[in-house]
């Protein structure tokens, strides 16, 4: 598999890394449902094998029961492995979910991580979302000083806005950012790209899938049967409007890698892959039979003629994208709040979903 240096540092990632949050499981409120621990270690080992060299994990995913997964996958290979984990998530006895980026709290974090994963270094630690705005700084200050001391090599932030990754670089160099990029979202070609090209950043996004949308057995009925304790149903792209439109987009792109010898996942990711900004795509397994899927997308060069082809559905997705949105632009952020107002009421007990 193909191999891109991250931004400034001298870490050589493959262009497609391992994300984990299904295989921390199910049974809290962000949970992609019920996952089998021992298939989840062999899914970890194959991807090692087929020259995945990289995880993605945090403590969020499986309320650290990802983390501890990998520990037990890596045992013995550790070197040939990157691990990239994050802070800033935490919870309680009640799996309450709340934020924080004080210093003694991160310190207690890495400190949790480097035991579940039974390691006493992390390759890439990243903050995983920007909040509490006001705390940002002091989280920044307190992974730098971990990097002194050899517990973290280099430092990332995930969910930044670019004033925001601005404001961290002025304290400590950022190696990498995690934002989402597929073919529904393309925010960060808008001068999040430039910016880290510029700055030796590097970029390894998430969600290259759309959380599993983009998948050649999608349907509104896959939707309606995913488990009871999977939350994405309650996303907005698997909600009316915006589900339809982007189901009439996958029925367009269907066609074209069925002609070039591809699954959509496999076309979705090489896509994603085609920007030479992008260090490495996230690409989440359940299963070995994942990996054979995802590793063949680390490969893949797309034509001209294709990609032409694909940016023309994309264009009318986002025109048809914007039409249904008119009637109620002036409600969309207000429609944003309440869906995360929403998630993290569901958050405060662990049957919400039962």
């Amino acid at each position: 598999m193909q191999t891109r240096k991250l931004g400034f540092s001298d870490l050589n990632l493959s262009v497609i890394g391992l994300g984990t949050w299904a295989i921390g499981g199910g049974g809290y409120a962000c949970g992609l449902g019920a996952q089998d621990d021992q298939e989840s270690i062999r899914t970890i080992r194959k991807a090692i094998d087929n020259d995945i060299n990289w995880i993605d994990t945090a403590p969020m995913y499986g309320l650290g029961h990802a983390e501890e997964v990998i520990g037990k996958a890596i045992g013995g290979i550790r070197s040939q492995v990157h691990v990239a984990t994050k802070s800033g998530i935490l919870w309680d006895e009640n799996k309450n979910f709340r934020f924080c980026l004080k210093r003694d709290s991160i310190r207690a974090e890495v400190e949790a991580t480097l035991r579940r994963i039974d390691t006493d270094y992390i390759d890439l630690y990243q903050i995983h979302t920007a909040t509490p705005e006001e705390e940002i700084e002091e989280g920044w200050y307190c992974i730098a000083e971990l990097i002194r001391e050899g517990k973290v090599r280099y430092a990332g932030v995930s969910n930044f806005s670019l004033e925001q990754i601005k404001k961290v670089q002025k304290i400590h160099p950022v190696a990498s950012i995690q934002p989402v990029y597929s073919m529904f979202n393309r925010e960060i070609e808008q001068g999040i790209m430039d910016y880290c090209a510029q700055n030796g950043i590097g970029i390894i996004s998430y969600s290259p899938l759309c959380s599993g949308l983009i998948t050649d057995g999608i349907s509104r009925e896959r939707i309606k049967a995913l488990a009871l304790d999977d939350f994405r149903p309650r996303l907005p792209d698997f909600q009316e409007p915006l589900l339809g439109v982007h189901l009439k987009a996958i029925e367009r792109l269907k066609p074209i890698a069925k002609r070039s010898g591809l699954t959509l996942p496999q076309l979705a990711i090489a896509w994603v892959l085609r920007q030479k900004e992008l260090t490495s795509a996230i690409v989440g397994a359940r299963c070995v039979d994942h990996i054979d899927e995802i590793v063949k997308a680390g490969d893949l060069v797309m034509a001209g003629e294709e990609l032409r082809e694909i940016e023309a559905i994309l264009a009318d997705h986002r025109a048809e994208g914007r039409e249904v949105f008119t009637p109620y632009l002036n409600g969309v952020v207000s429609r944003i709040l309440n869906f995360l107002a929403t998630l993290f009421q569901r958050m405060r007990s662990a049957h919400a979903y039962r």
